[in-house]
């Protein structure tokens, strides 16, 4: 029996609801055709909305408690992929595939941290992956860690040289995607693309995308009030309603320049008579607010951060439509080992969902877990300073058909822990919720505490209480 393909399309700080089919102002005509004929669900969550954290779970199928991946992998601290970890590349490499990485990386420590002038002339985060190990069983590298030169763009392939791109990000990455798979004929191909945009700064993105929105007619949710809209964890942001709607045609200008080059993939696997045979997810590593809540950036718990595209084609097997399943990022490795029909190692944590996705049918018990931990430097040096314990830091959350509860510790030793609740019927932007410093004065909340609760026990995620 022939093996499927794979290929793995994923952008960063792309919300799950910027796509045409889900927000009629977002122009993004080839991906909804895409999803007419995929599987998609609406309950995609991000199990933690930060790049490196996102990145380790997806190839590990492991929680970031596993992984050690608290925070971006930045300079002065060891967060990176551990080269003994067991990806789904290491194992798809030992069944006969052809494995590619393109675009963002970020899972290695920043060369900066051992050396003030590497070899490689990688700056701030960045680093050149060398071959081996680290690199996880990717035949083909075409890569950078960390950097956000969404117009000029430079990759690492197999020496430290640096090779720049001389057009937007996205389409170079594509390119390089196209040429990859023509070069996979004599095996089965697994590919990760991973596009950047529209990861800030979202001023870093062709015209002829995002005069493709007018400001004026910018349609925000209710959720977008005030004039000045910062990072959840303290970095300024955007400091007027007209800068905000600026960015907001660059960034929805972004997702339909992502449209483009994904129709670019999709036409090509047709005309190669690739298509059916090829498992496609196109999905993202988690949202961004763009002004709701008063915030730019990711990192919390809400909606617009944590809730991510999924949307899955593989016709021998996927039924087309929407089933809203729960999906978590620890889920993505296990379910895609199921529709291929591969064993999952025994280190991966998530769920194999393939047989619910196969048969439209849902899991029983359907809710998703996310967290996140302190994502700065003046945070987790102020844990390190107290002696307490930065792991146990941020917030942790539970999402169900019915409600959304939060644990939330916060970023500083000294913060009060509070308790959020949300009803997702009653309150569809989260503008609402009950504040408590108490959870048992709620039995709703008390309840999705308890379960809450069980499940950090089981993957070892502990938050501060007190």
């Amino acid at each position: 029996m022939q093996k499927p393909n794979l290929l793995v399309v994923f952008a960063d700080q792309w919300r799950g609801t910027a796509v045409g089919f889900r927000d009629e102002q977002v122009l993004t005509p080839n991906i909804d055709k895409f999803a007419e004929t995929s599987f998609y669900t609406e309950e995609a969550v991000t199990g933690c909305p930060l790049c490196s954290p996102y990145r380790g779970e997806l190839l590990t199928g492991r929680h970031t408690a596993f992984t050690g991946i608290f925070g971006n992998c930045m300079t002065g601290y060891n967060f990176a992929l551990a080269e003994d970890e067991i990806c789904i590349s290491d194992i798809l490499k030992k069944e006969g595939y052809r494995t590619g990485y393109i675009g963002k990386w970020h899972l290695d420590m920043p060369e900066r941290n051992s050396c003030v002038n590497p070899l490689s002339g990688a700056e701030g985060w960045d680093a050149y992956t060398p071959p081996g190990r680290r690199r996880h069983g990717f035949d083909y590298w075409y890569a950078y860690n960390a950097s956000n030169n969404h117009l000029h763009q430079h990759y690492w392939h197999n020496t430290a040289e640096k090779l720049y791109a001389s057009e937007w990000s996205p389409i170079h990455e594509t390119g390089k995607a196209i040429d990859f798979i023509e070069k996979s004929s004599n095996a089965p191909f697994a590919l990760f693309l991973s596009w950047n945009p529209p990861h800030p700064p979202f001023s870093e993105v062709p015209k002829e995308y995002s005069s493709l929105y007018k400001e004026e007619k910018i349609r925000f949710c209710q959720n977008v009030q005030g004039s000045r809209f910062d990072n959840q964890t303290g970095e300024l942001g955007i400091q007027s309603e007209k800068e905000l709607r600026e960015a907001a045609c660059q960034y929805f200008g972004a997702v339909s320049g992502l449209d483009e080059q994904f129709g670019r993939l999709l036409d090509y696997l047709k005309k190669k008579e690739l298509l059916d045979n090829t498992i496609i997810l196109l999905t993202a590593d988690h949202g961004e607010h763009l002004g709701s809540h008063g915030y730019v950036g990711k990192h919390t718990w809400f909606e617009e951060s944590i809730g991510i595209p999924f949307i899955l084609r593989y016709p021998s097997k996927v039924p087309q439509g929407k089933n809203n399943i729960f999906i978590q990022t620890v889920d993505i490795f296990p379910t895609l080992f199921g529709i291929m029909g591969l064993a999952i190692p025994d280190t991966v944590q998530g769920r194999d969902l393939s047989k619910y996705i196969e048969n439209g049918t849902r899991p029983e018990q359907d809710r998703a877990f996310s967290s996140a931990y302190v994502s700065r430097d003046i945070f987790l040096e102020a844990y390190k300073n107290t002696g307490k314990d930065f792991r146990k830091s941020g917030w942790r959350c539970i999402k169900t058909p019915e409600y959304k509860y939060v644990i939330e510790k916060g970023y500083m030793p000294n913060c009060q822990v509070r308790h959020w609740l949300y009803s997702r019927e009653n309150d569809p932007y989260e503008m609402t919720p009950l504040i408590t410093n108490d959870f048992k004065e709620n039995e709703v909340m008390k309840k999705l505490h308890e379960e809450l609760w069980a499940h950090l026990i089981e993957i070892g995620d502990m938050i501060y209480l007190s």
